[in-house]
């Protein structure tokens, strides 16, 4: 077993690796949280760049630290595999394993310290995908701050879906249903897609774009071709034949620059290409198998917290009433 952590007072009850046969004891391992702590990055990462990357270090760094605490417990903690990889020894995976009992244990505390708090200020963590963040959220974060002065907005923009649980985030918008049991939120819109076109070139193309097969006689901005499990791109790689896909680029932002330049036509969301002048739908018709969601989700602990409610309440119920824009009924330009 791992150690036995309370809330109270984080006391460690017996020995972190049971029946250690390196010494391996919890005075040894602990002397410095850091240390087990790095070796679950390592761990987590699979390379030293990954894991300086997680914890902020530069490369040189991590390698003397590795090499420093391995000299210091007297046993290997990683083998160094061919491509910079390093894969945990048995005592690696059991430092590993123990290191992350007891973050999942300080992170539990942490959230539940946070939920009790009542003070509208101090720091919000939120993320945001780059669409979103652009077109709508900075707004509504502008109108939150005029009404909530004390509390500092950090806004990550990440089109991954950060762990709530840890805390890599307080509050996420997500494209997506939560399907973590810890998680707690409400969903504000369905998100509509359509294709786009620059004014000029709609205008030049009127007649020809009928269906979404005339699509393959267009120049077409596609999705990076590493893209994978993402919808829209696949939807479009079924449509469209390569040869038509003359611009590719995994920036949905991009993307719509690159449509309102007239490089081709591009497949957009329509809370992102309704709103500007200068496109048009190059076919009306919305793409209903693409039709996806928007959350706004926080985790059970942090329910309570009063910046959270208070976001949730000004920003949530403000992208709520722009649920028209989301679904592709807010009226586009044509």
């Amino acid at each position: 077993m791992g150690p036995a952590i309370t809330q109270g007072n984080l006391a460690i009850r017996q020995c972190c690796l049971r029946d250690c046969k390196h010494g391996l004891c919890y005075d040894r391992l602990m002397s410095d949280w850091n240390d087990p702590r790095f070796v679950l990055a390592v761990a987590r990462g699979g390379t030293l760049t990954a894991a300086a990357k997680l914890l902020g270090i530069d490369h040189s760094t991590a390698f003397r630290r590795l090499n420093g605490l391995e000299e210091r417990l007297g046993v290997r903690l990683f083998e160094r595999l061919p491509g910079g990889v390093y894969q945990p020894t048995a005592s690696g995976e059991r430092m590993a394993d123990a290191a992350e009992r007891i973050e999942d244990e300080v992170m539990a505390l942490d959230r539940d310290l946070t939920g009790r708090d009542r003070r509208l200020s101090g720091r919000l963590r939120v993320t945001s995908s780059e669409t979103l963040a652009y077109r709508l959220l900075t707004g509504h974060i502008a109108a939150f701050r005029r009404e909530h002065p004390g509390i500092v907005i950090e806004l990550a923009i990440d089109n991954r879906v950060l762990d709530l649980s840890r805390r890599e985030a307080d509050i996420a918008l997500r494209p997506l249903r939560p399907k973590e049991g810890d998680l707690w939120g409400r969903k504000l819109a369905n998100v509509a897609w359509a294709i786009y076109a620059a004014r000029s070139y709609g205008d030049a193309a009127k007649g020809r774009i009928a269906a979404f097969k005339d699509l393959a006689e267009h120049p077409i901005i596609g999705w990076d071709e590493a893209a994978s499990s993402i919808a829209p791109a696949d939807w479009l790689a079924r449509t469209v034949p390569a040869q038509a896909i003359i611009y590719r680029t995994n920036s949905l932002v991009n993307q719509l620059v690159a449509v309102k330049a007239a490089v081709g036509l591009a497949l957009l969301p329509c809370y992102l290409g309704d709103p500007e002048p200068d496109l048009v739908r190059a076919i009306p018709q919305l793409l209903p198998p693409l039709t996806g969601e928007i959350w706004i989700v926080t985790h059970a602990d942090l329910k309570g917290t009063a910046r959270v409610r208070a976001f949730f309440e000004v920003v949530g119920n403000g992208l709520a009433k722009q649920r028209p824009l989301f679904e592709g009924a807010g009226g586009f330009h044509s």
